[in-house]
């Protein structure tokens, strides 16, 4: 016992005590039931007055842990509104085969996970049964995010309902014929059962929480009242080590998402061993969630249990399972009860006398076995518990068994994760554990047959009547028949063809003034979700805040110190803004749920998130490919994009490479638009790709890249006839002749100048210097999207292969073009160099490769040799290589220009 003497000063020490007497004697009585009944009674008794003292709405800080048992006793749950043998046999062909599915694709090498899902059946069958909404019922159904590894007895299921047949099971794994199941939840490869896509771990209980927020943005703006339904993220213990995982639980109990459950399958084992070998992994996350402010129950011990914790009358079980290791409890699930006796009733003599009480059959059911997430009435309860609660998100630690059902050879083995089948043997033992119908005679060739109980059978009915009460099939992915977006008004579009005359404006301010105009318009201005990450002042955006608002679900509650501004802070319950502080991937989790509503929720919702270019793709571009898993849509923009365009922030801010992460995923529309009229143009067509009447074949289902940039810089007219080159990627702005540059030679030689984004003023100005100083004649080519050139070339490339005549559009739009080809970007070379093998010409590029760094733009630029003067020297070089001006020229430029 602690000497009270000794005890360390608190906060509380700062705080006037007005009765030190009464405090006194509080303090006494606790040191004299330390004394008298010992360290756990006093204990026991603090937590119990605690638990009062909560309970009467006290305001004291919360414990963070609590024992090691259930939060409902078993006295507490209650009945299952249903039929439990019913259940229990649906659960048990599902268990089949799923199992069945994966050990008969392991003949083809394909793989497959069997063990989570025997883990955590009934944590999906008591919500199919009783809880997750469909989407045939009213408002929009339940989104449900289910664990990756788990997805075969999801299939199972949908088998069991006839949703799927023998021969699509037997294609796990083998999608290239057509018929074939994706290994883990996937949209875009199996569009009517998959809403969200989760097997990239950390990002679904990430999405979660970010769709359960954007469900009350939807209600709360009055777009559509969705607030019936209920988010479902089914997670596991592992997975919760990634960063994502945990990065927003602050958000969801700051908001009180009472519509969001995680339910947490806590097996206690990750891909190659324990979770927490020398911890508790359940303790560590009910302190993590209490701490920020999340309801948690606790589903941990089967009802076998109860008898032990009846018996457990001086605390002393409760006080061993907390100090148990889970790798060694894991242990306990592999060993005879003899080795249970010694290592965990033989800590102290209290335990010792509680083993003599039990048998060893009830050690073994105890600790091989019973579990909370074995047990569909303890699962039940713990669901019943959650959508019961009010004013915050819950979260449900389950524990179970990894492989449960499956044998000795994969329970709790640290291996199971990477077992991918049973033997002809082991599936007999679990035949009859499970009291399936399924004879010796049905093992062909060594095979181990699907079980049905027939279409006609009481099990199948009860499952589609059941799921008829609760809205028809889950999960389902709806493409709802919405009808498209009308355009707007062409006035939004054309204000920019006109230039900016002598103003020099950015293209990132270009953008803003863009979406403020499309945000007024009557028909759809409502569907635009602007979301940026605590950028808005540096994109010019805080113009937006009085006008839309942002989103907050208590509003405004304060007075803002810039009320008296005309652009100050609203906060507003039905607020248009996502302003998400400074989160990326909180962002990125919002504009997913925002792209993806059309489906979710048919509701077409047009995101744009803004964002310092270098902090996007290269921090989320896992999210980017999860956002194309989901079919999502709308317009990502890179703002102050470039490696040279935004000054002074250096190596870290220097984006030098984002268009080459976004063209590896191939849903992202990217382009690098260098004047704020192809800006509308392909805003305006995405719209209509989008959103609008898409073309006969066109994919509606992709999401825009827009780079735009902070130097303002002269904006000028739109040429005539270019929309068709700004959207397939390239057209000539302007040759030598029209931008009235003096070449005095009427047979000069002549060079194509291909530059993107903010690179063509540098090489605007190198063919004024190419004409006036050194006689050489350049036309300029803005090359809007090099990635999409490339994409052409590709589908060009196939359609050879398959017989067919077809040139890529990058060879059509340079065909004729004379002299050499030098493109210029302010990315890396790789980025034009995309196009460089369907270039006819001799081709050559320019970029900023390398780190970033500090300096002026003209500096920077230098740097690179990517300026005016070195694109000029570059030019040269080329021609001087072709024998078309002389080999000095570009010795006496380097000189002049002091490259």
């Amino acid at each position: 016992m602690t000497d009270p003497s000794a005890i360390q000063p608190s906060e509380l020490d700062q705080l006037p005590d007005r009765d030190p007497e009464e405090t006194a004697e509080w303090q006494a009585s606790l040191d004299a039931v330390t004394k008298a009944a010992g360290p756990h009674r006093a204990a026991y008794l603090m937590r119990r007055t605690l638990e009062r003292a909560e309970g009467s709405g006290l305001a004291l800080p919360k414990l963070l842990e609590t024992d090691y048992v259930n939060t409902i006793p078993t006295a507490a749950e209650p009945a299952i509104e249903g039929d439990e043998a019913l259940e229990l046999k649906i659960a048990a062909w599902n268990r089949w085969n799923a199992a069945a599915m994966v050990t008969r694709g392991s003949k083809y090498g394909v793989g497959g996970h069997i063990a989570t899902f025997a883990s955590a059946a009934w944590l999906y069958e008591t919500g199919f049964n009783h809880f997750f909404k469909g989407k045939e019922g009213d408002g929009s159904g339940d989104q449900l995010y289910i664990q990756g590894h788990a997805s075969p007895g999801i299939y199972a299921r949908a088998f069991l309902d006839g949703r799927l047949s023998e021969q699509q099971l037997d294609h796990f794994r083998q999608e290239s014929g057509g018929d074939g199941l994706p290994s883990y939840p996937h949209p875009r490869r199996l569009p009517w059962l998959w809403e969200f896509p989760t097997v990239s771990m950390g990002l679904g209980p990430l999405s979660a929480i970010y769709q359960a927020r954007f469900n009350r943005y939807l209600t709360n703006r009055k777009i559509k009242d969705v607030s019936a339904s209920h988010v479902w993220a089914f997670l596991g213990d592992g997975e919760m080590d990634e960063p994502e995982a945990t990065a927003a639980l602050a958000l969801a109990s700051r908001e009180g998402l009472d519509n969001l459950t995680f339910v947490i399958n806590c097996n206690l084992q990750r891909l190659d061993g324990p979770v927490r070998a020398n911890f508790r992994v359940v303790q560590e996350l009910e302190a993590q969630f209490r701490g920020a402010g999340w309801n948690v129950i606790k589903t941990l011990w089967g009802s076998a249990w109860d008898e032990l914790f009846q018996l457990d009358t001086t605390g002393a079980l409760v006080r061993r399972l907390r100090e148990v290791p889970d790798a060694q409890f894991q242990t306990y699930a592999t060993r005879d009860a003899a080795y249970i006796r010694e290592h965990f009733f033989g800590s102290e003599p209290a335990l010792v006398e509680l083993g003599r009480l039990l048998t060893d059959d009830k050690i073994a059911e105890c600790f091989k076995v019973s579990r909370g997430g074995h047990e569909p009435r303890k699962v039940y309860a713990a669901y019943r518990a959650a959508l019961s609660h009010e004013g915050a998100p819950t979260v449900i630690l389950v524990q179970t068994v990894k492989g449960f059902t499956l044998g000795k050879g994969f329970e709790s083995k640290n291996a199971n994760h990477q077992m991918k089948k049973l033997t002809v043997d082991e599936f007999k033992d679990m035949r009859d554990l499970l009291e399936l119908r399924i004879s010796d005679s049905q093992f062909v060739d060594g095979q181990v047959p699907y079980g049905h109980p027939g279409a006609d059978s009481p099990e199948v009915r009860y499952l589609q009547e059941r799921r008829a009460a609760l809205g028809g099939p889950a999960p389902a992915r709806r493409t709802h028949a919405i009808a498209p977006l009308p355009a707007p008004a062409d006035k939004a579009f054309a204000s920019f063809d006109k230039g900016s005359g002598s103003q020099s404006v950015a293209t990132t301010m270009a953008f803003v003034r863009l979406v403020k105009d499309l945000v007024r318009d009557k028909e759809t201005g409502k569907r635009w979700v602007p979301i940026v990450p605590d950028e808005a002042r540096t994109f010019g955006m805080e113009s937006l805040f009085p006008s839309l608002g942002i989103y907050s679900p208590k509003g405004q509650t304060y007075e803002p110190v810039d009320r008296d501004q005309l652009m100050y802070y609203k906060e507003a319950t039905d607020g248009q803004i996502l302003n998400e502080g400074i989160t990326e991937a909180g962002s990125m989790a919002d504009f997913i749920a925002a792209a993806s509503a059309y489906s979710t929720h048919g509701e077409a919702m047009i995101p744009f998130y803004i964002f310092y270019s270098m902090f996007g793709w290269q921090r989320t571009a896992d999210q980017m490919w999860q956002l194309g898993d989901q079919l999502g849509r709308g317009f990502l923009v890179g703002a102050t994009a470039g490696r040279t365009t935004l000054t002074g922030e250096g190596l870290q801010h220097a984006d030098g490479h984002s268009p080459v992460i976004a063209a590896t995923n191939p849903a992202a529309l990217s382009y690098d638009p260098a004047f704020a009229y192809e800006i509308g143009a392909i805003v305006k067509d995405g719209l209509r790709r989008m959103y609008g009447e898409a073309a006969p074949g066109e994919d509606r289902d992709v999401f825009y890249y827009l780079t735009v940039y902070n130097e303002p810089m002269p904006q000028p007219a739109k040429p005539e006839g270019v929309d068709e080159g700004i959207l397939k990627g390239l057209y000539r702005f302007n040759t030598a002749e029209s931008a009235g540059v003096n070449v005095a030679a009427a047979n000069a030689p002549r060079i194509q100048l291909l530059g993107s984004g903010t690179a063509i003023h540098w090489t605007l100005e190198a063919q004024k210097l190419l004409a006036e100083e050194w006689g050489v004649a350049a036309d300029v080519w803005s090359a809007t999207s090099w990635t999409e050139l490339r994409r052409d070339a590709l589908e060009a490339d196939e359609a050879v292969l398959r017989g067919e005549e077809r040139t890529p559009y990058i060879r059509t739009a340079l065909d004729g073009a004379q002299g050499p080809v030098l493109a210029v970007s302010d990315y890396m070379r790789q980025v034009p160099d995309q196009i460089a093998q369907w270039v006819e010409q001799d081709y050559s590029s320019l970029g900023a490769d390398g780190f970033g760094l500090s300096d002026t733009r003209e500096a920077a630029r230098r740097h690179f040799g990517i300026d005016a003067q070195s694109i000029v020297v570059a030019a040269l070089a080329q021609l001087a290589r072709r024998g078309e001006i002389k080999a000095s020229a570009v010795k006496e430029a380097r000189e002049r220009y002091g490259l």
